[in-house]
């Protein structure tokens, strides 16, 4: 399900609500950047450069003026766990921000148009200063879901944060939405002005495994 992050008082669970419980795997100080190094072991964020990417985001900067951040990688390498830890660090400097999945998001959305929520939904999305989409390319795209995409997108661009988890580089997020005119119209809407944070080294959960 969606999670909400948010620095306000918690809600009853059952309510729905953009603001409904912090991500149950980070503790209260786990958005800091020096615990993101930590948990990383540091050297792969160092080794790639990622120390003062990371530092710079955990300022808001980049959430005042509506820039987006690309994290790729294999799986378990951490994209999810950063991308949480960046949205807690988010909430508590006051942003408004909603983790999904991007199939799971996609669905919903299609759902929406059938019950004929969808622009009630499309506008509380847009209100959000900090999308997160994480799984994004994981599954192939059914035309519907690129118009929904690119409509989603669209409301955002320039003025709200999108941040994009994908285990595919984003040199083939382009031939992964499978119809270019839509392509083009969609990745511009992404890439332009975001801030690409490629992750490398072992799956984390293999390193956890081992201690």
């Amino acid at each position: 399900m969606p999670i909400a992050f948010n620095n306000t008082p918690r809600r009853p669970a059952n309510q729905h609500s953009l603001y409904t419980y912090p991500q149950p795997t980070l503790s209260k100080s786990a958005s800091t950047p020096g615990s993101i190094f930590s948990r990383h072991g540091g050297s792969n964020l160092d080794r790639r450069g990622h120390r003062e990417v990371i530092t710079s985001l955990a300022g808001g900067d980049w959430l005042r003026h509506g820039h987006n951040v690309l994290l790729t990688g294999a799986t378990g390498c951490g994209k999810t766990w950063l991308a949480c830890a960046l949205g807690q660090q988010a909430a508590r400097l006051g942003f408004s921000v909603l983790y999904t999945r991007a199939p799971r998001l996609l669905q919903e959305l299609h759902v929406a148009h059938g019950d004929g929520s969808l622009g009630k939904r499309l506008a509380q999305l847009a209100r959000l200063d900090l999308l997160i989409l994480d799984d994004f390319g994981i599954a192939p795209i059914a035309a519907h879901e690129r118009n929904d995409l690119l409509e989603l997108l669209d409301d955002r661009v320039g003025t709200r944060s999108t941040l994009i988890t994908s285990q595919l580089p984003v040199t083939a997020w382009h031939a992964w939405l499978d119809e270019p005119t839509l392509a083009d119209a969609i990745l511009d809407r992404i890439v332009h002005g975001s801030h690409k944070i490629a992750l490398k080294g072992e799956s984390m959960r293999k390193l956890t495994k081992a201690v």
